[in-house]
């Protein structure tokens, strides 16, 4: 970013994070911690100044290399270090394994977390279980927990606001990105997904147990709500009238009106079949390989262009609880950087349960 560009970002900013961003010029990369030490703000309002920095695109972000439980914190364009290739969003399976002593003890630093309701069957060692459809959502699968059910049952499972959390679940990672997504709409800052989740664990020989850790429960202090990244259905609603790229990410079946429910899953059927009048159809999969990980950037960008999804256009996902379509609202939002992605977690078993809101049926 240009001197002149990056002044006028900083002109809006609180004083904390133009602080912490002059500190990050002086002193180059360092974690929360140091961050924290050195300009001798409290961690809460590093956290504030690095989430207004980070939205900004003034600072990236990476594991540090001295230690991977820990965040690296740097200005946009530049290097934690040599080596430093991990992704600030993405953690492979030898990042976990290499870490697992470490998952293991009860330290409220680095947690990992089992995203779905097979927990019990075998998890990760060391993970903590959130089921997040079961425990994490209003009635009936639809609409996220409040802010004080947020902080209580994360601190239960021993998270902190300075905890890098680490999220996997079964299948294709879906429940492990709507928790992912759940957690930045809280403002969380340091969490991860796990590529390929327990499917790609298990495929290189990861270790699983049916032991649960012991984990001592932790304060946790959400910030408020971060509205940008969730739609709601006034926003649809208004969205048909404006420039808005809707996605639907559901199967073609559910998408064309022949069902009211995805295939296979035990959720409650909507009143309507068919889809949000104008919508794009993508496939929720698609964005995933043979091997359950995430396509490479350059095939996921290719198809989303393909399908006329721009990243200058403001879009909005959804599918039918909104877990499938979190999948969808990572990819643009956290690998390929779209500039206004939002998830409709109410989705379809909201939209095709109001009276009279339009819906159409058949092909693309």
């Amino acid at each position: 970013m240009a001197e002149n560009q990056t002044d006028t970002a900083l002109e809006d900013l609180p004083p904390s994070s133009k602080f912490i961003y002059k500190t990050l010029t002086d002193e180059g990369p360092m974690t929360l911690k140091a961050l924290t030490e050195e300009t001798l703000l409290s961690s809460r309002t590093v956290r504030y100044g690095l989430d207004q920095l980070s939205e900004a695109k003034l600072i990236d972000s990476s594991p540090a290399l001295h230690d991977g439980r820990q965040t690296c914190y740097r200005l946009a364009g530049e290097s934690c270090g040599k080596g430093d290739t991990e992704s600030s969003v993405l953690v492979s399976p030898e990042w976990v394994e290499e870490r697992l002593s470490a998952f293991e003890r009860d330290d409220s630093e680095l947690r990992l977390v089992e995203a779905d309701a097979e927990y019990d069957e075998g998890h990760i060692p060391g993970a903590v279980q959130i089921d997040v459809l079961a425990d994490l959502v209003d009635v009936d699968g639809c609409g996220v927990a409040d802010k004080h059910c947020f902080e209580k049952y994360v601190g239960e499972r021993g998270i902190t606001e300075e905890s890098t959390v680490v999220i996997y679940s079964t299948n294709r990672n879906q429940y492990a990105a709507y928790l992912y997504w759940l957690f930045k709409y809280y403002h969380h800052t340091d969490v991860r997904l796990l590529d390929g989740g327990k499917r790609r664990w298990k495929a290189v020989g990861g270790p699983t147990t049916t032991a649960r850790p012991t984990v001592t429960t932790q304060e946790y202090t959400a910030h408020s709500a971060d509205e940008r990244i969730r739609a709601y259905r006034s926003d649809i609603k208004s969205a048909l009238a404006r420039d808005v790229t809707i996605v639907d990410v559901r199967s073609p079946a559910e998408f064309r009106g022949e069902q009211t429910q995805p295939p296979d899953k035990d959720l409650p059927k909507a009143r309507t079949a068919g889809h949000i009048p104008g919508t794009a159809h993508i496939t929720w999969s698609e964005v995933i390989d043979e091997r359950g990980q995430f396509k490479d950037e350059a095939a996921l960008a290719h198809l989303f262009r393909d399908r006329a999804i721009h990243p200058d256009t403001e879009t909005i996902v959804y599918c039918h609880v909104g877990e499938r379509s979190s999948i969808v609202w990572f990819v643009l939002s956290e690998l390929l950087e779209y500039d206004a992605v939002s998830n409709y977690d109410g989705s379809w078993i909201e939209w095709g349960n109001l009276v009279d809101a339009p819906v159409e049926t058949g092909e693309e």
